[in-house]
């Protein structure tokens, strides 16, 4: 299965008539188109199943190649933004520190993006419910809620206040997961994980944080990030900034979507 690659406007937008919806999706649409970033597709006549395309991202994603591979010539929305994120925070670190290739920068780009995918399910819950990003992010979120021992009726209450306030679930996602990955990267044995874990199980969003697949994030950092401590005070920095923020994501939007 030989690849080549293709830029984003020679791909199809799955689920973008939901997603034009949401007023930041636009502009970041043009963030990645404006960033040359390329995508791998199978080569004509051949294809590419999806388990194969997964194991190929996670496994050799390079941050610095900037090259996702695709099943076909199909792209989903909440990607589009996934991936603007990620690029904008390499983009704003790398301006400020020279460099954004350590540990927490990119623990601080995946919790951003991550969190604006749940800011993106509670605009769409009530805005576009039918949206195939709702229709199969929901039951996957449910379960592993269910997996952590919230009941259906409490995560019933979680969804509608994510909707009522998706501004807030984004920030306070953010700083889980930005907090959480970065206690458990330092950590040596299972004993220390296990205890930073106990720690944040009492946030609003504990129980949804193993949706979030924090082991890929730190076994990435540990196998290609660079100790950096100039990178690591740009970083803290931006947190900061965001934390301090009436809201952070206005923050951001006026500051780095441009």
């Amino acid at each position: 299965m030989p690849l080549r690659t293709v830029s984003l406007d020679e791909l199809t937008i799955d689920d973008e008539a939901a997603f034009a919806k949401l007023p930041l999706y636009p502009r970041l649409k043009e963030v990645l188109r404006r960033s040359g970033h390329r995508f791998y597709v199978p080569a004509p006549g051949t294809a590419a199943g999806w388990d194969r395309a997964l194991f190929l991202n996670l496994t050799y994603w390079s941050g610095e190649q900037g090259a996702d591979v695709l099943c076909d010539h199909h792209l989903a929305a909440d990607v589009v933004t996934h991936i603007a994120w990620h690029h904008l925070v390499g983009e704003q670190v790398s301006r400020a520190a020279g460099s954004a290739r350590s540990a927490t920068a990119m623990l601080f780009g995946e919790s951003i993006a991550s969190a604006f995918d749940l800011h993106m399910l509670g605009r769409l819950w009530r805005e576009a419910p039918g949206a195939e990003f709702v229709t199969t992010q929901v039951p996957i979120i449910s379960e592993a809620a269910q997996e952590a021992g919230m009941t259906d009726d409490d995560f019933a209450t979680l969804m509608t206040e994510i909707s009522d306030d998706p501004d807030r679930a984004f920030e306070d996602l953010r700083q889980l997961l930005f907090d959480a990955a970065r206690a458990l990267i330092a950590c040596k044995d299972v004993v220390e994980a296990q205890a930073q874990l106990e720690r944040f199980a009492g946030h609003r969003f504990g129980p949804l944080l193993h949706h979030y697949q924090l082991s890929n994030w730190i076994l990435y950092g540990r196998a290609y990030a660079a100790p950096s401590p100039a990178v690591d005070e740009v970083v803290l920095g931006f947190d900061a900034r965001l934390r301090a923020a009436p809201v952070a994501l206005a923050w951001l939007a006026e500051n780095w979507v441009g």
